[in-house]
């Protein structure tokens, strides 16, 4: 079996709700694009917006690996190691950097509203082993804590540090933040995930069909 068919076929098994096989995107292998341009953040942004992007990019040729399998974290501050995880372990990971624990606030949020969470997995109860590396989840919780903004097809509404989420069909939901990497060509922000292949910043904002957008800081 090649390695394209084992990701996607580990992917597949995806208990996350995460992600999959890039269907569609850029061909490079390199984690970082090899001559980056920034897009520079507003004078007045928040140190944490800077703090939160940083967390992000510095998983690109570090997170290398793709693994859906459920395991058991620490709590709070639980985390599967560092080279691997799936799409959602790339915004746990920045956000940490950022000073707020996405395991913690997800798990006490479901333990507020529980009804107000998605029921795909069959679940009776928070478990915060798995349920902030889900992508409804996440989408939910940014939803409820007044995060969301429109999703539109206009690149300039997307900004770094933003989350974006997509539907990839059959069933299946990705999601990554905006960078400040910038795409010359395009004129758009690039985005940091996990597709399989580890963390890579990517210009692939429009790839996938946008279900979720959402600004954590400004």
């Amino acid at each position: 079996m090649n390695n394209k068919k084992l990701i996607l076929g580990l992917t597949l098994l995806l208990c996350l709700g995460g992600c999959k096989q890039r269907v569609s995107g850029p061909k490079s292998t390199a984690a970082l694009p090899e001559h980056p341009i920034f897009k520079p953040l507003p004078a007045n942004a928040s140190p944490h917006l800077k703090e939160l992007i940083d967390g992000a990019i510095s998983q690109a040729g570090v997170t290398t690996g793709y693994d859906p399998s459920y395991v058991k974290l620490d709590y709070p501050l639980g985390d599967v190691p560092k080279e691997t995880g799936v799409c959602s372990d790339v915004l746990v990971r920045a956000f940490r950097n950022a000073g707020v624990d996405l395991q913690k606030e997800v798990h006490e949020d479901m333990g507020r509203a529980w009804a107000e969470y998605p029921r795909k997995w069959g679940t009776s109860s928070p478990d915060a082993n798995i349920d902030h590396r889900r992508v409804l989840n996440l989408m939910t919780y940014f939803a409820r804590a007044g995060k969301s903004l429109p999703v539109s097809g206009n690149k300039d509404e997307y900004l770094p540090g933003d989350v974006v989420a997509w539907d990839l069909g059959h069933g299946l939901d990705h999601i990554g933040m905006v960078t400040n990497f910038w795409s010359e060509s395009e004129k758009r922000c690039l985005v940091i995930h996990n597709m399989g292949a580890g963390a890579r910043v990517e210009d692939v904002l429009f790839a996938w069909k946008i279900t979720g957008h959402y600004r954590y800081f400004q």
